[in-house]
């Protein structure tokens, strides 16, 4: 049972709902004790298709502050209705971006941005004892995310540059393929209409697909759609054994574990070699923040 002080305490908690993204992650990893935050979307939910449901407006109904991405991510975002602040935070980190790729989180610069904006938010909701404590935080967070763009890098590095390719369904990875010099090929996206595979948009992929250089089709989901598999069987090409995760984290991992664990596939999956004792130390510091 708790003490009076201990739920006077809990009661003066502000509530922070978080709704996609990576943005529950680190909206908790910011936030410590010092505020409760909900979040909507669970791990492996798809925030393009997301609906809010009667408990996610309750949580909306009682938040000091609710988060997005923004950039259309999630469109429902839209519809939130909060007495609470509603902040795009990937729109308030990167203002001057004004491509077509919500996924902005997956370069960890970008990331980094985006803690700033939400610890900005998240101080004056708390008492004057708690701010230090969240600047603490945040300066640790972005000090991992920056060792996390680095690493990166060196594992990309692990891949001549003819191999530094990145074939997926859909355009989800173009800020980490601008990051470290990858050429992405969202296949869906960059040669069918409304992402109906015709006979022509499949010669179009194939003879693009071949032509890239990619050893490997990575696939969202396991096991992968039918689509996937048709491409897989024109190209040749082997689909990934492990998923990536583009909109937002792996179930049961943290935003940094999620992005090494992307690295990783994809850099082993065009032959290189990923250094997953240093991924594994990163994903350590970042769950001690």
């Amino acid at each position: 049972m708790l003490s009076a002080g201990a739920g006077s305490a809990l009661a003066a908690q502000p509530t922070v709902v978080a709704v996609d993204g990576t943005l529950c992650d680190l909206t908790r990893t910011l936030a410590g004790s010092a505020a409760r935050v909900t979040c909507l979307i669970p791990p492996g939910g798809d925030p393009h298709g997301y609906r809010l449901k009667p408990s996610d407006r309750q949580a909306l109904a009682k938040a000091a502050l609710v988060v997005h991405i923004g950039f259309g991510l999630t469109p429902a975002a839209k519809k939130i209705s909060s007495p609470g602040k509603v902040v795009a935070v990937g729109e308030a980190a990167l203002p001057s971006y004004k491509g077509n790729d919500p996924h902005v989180w997956h370069d960890p610069a970008n990331t980094a941005a985006i803690v700033t904006v939400v610890a900005n938010n998240l101080a004056p909701m708390l008492p004057a004892g708690e701010r230090a404590a969240l600047a603490a935080r945040a300066s640790k967070a972005k000090a991992v995310l920056n060792a996390l763009g680095r690493w990166g890098g060196v594992q990309f590095s692990s891949l001549p540059k003819a191999r530094r390719v990145l074939v997926t369904d859909h355009q989800t990875y173009s800020h980490l393929a601008k990051r470290y010099g990858l050429k992405e090929i969202s296949m869906l996206d960059s040669y069918t209409t409304g992402g109906v595979l015709r006979p022509s948009s499949l010669r179009s992929i194939t003879n693009a697909v071949k032509a890239s250089g990619a050893k490997i089709i990575f696939t969202p989901s396991l096991p992968p759609n039918k689509t996937l598999r048709r491409i897989s069987k024109s190209t040749g090409l082997p689909i990934a054994k492990t998923p990536i995760y583009g909109e937002g984290v792996a179930p049961g991992q943290t935003a940094v574990s999620t992005a090494t664990l992307n690295i990783c596939t994809m850099v082993n999956g065009q032959g290189g070699r990923c250094d997953k004792a240093t991924a594994a130390k990163l994903a350590a510091r970042w769950k001690a923040i």
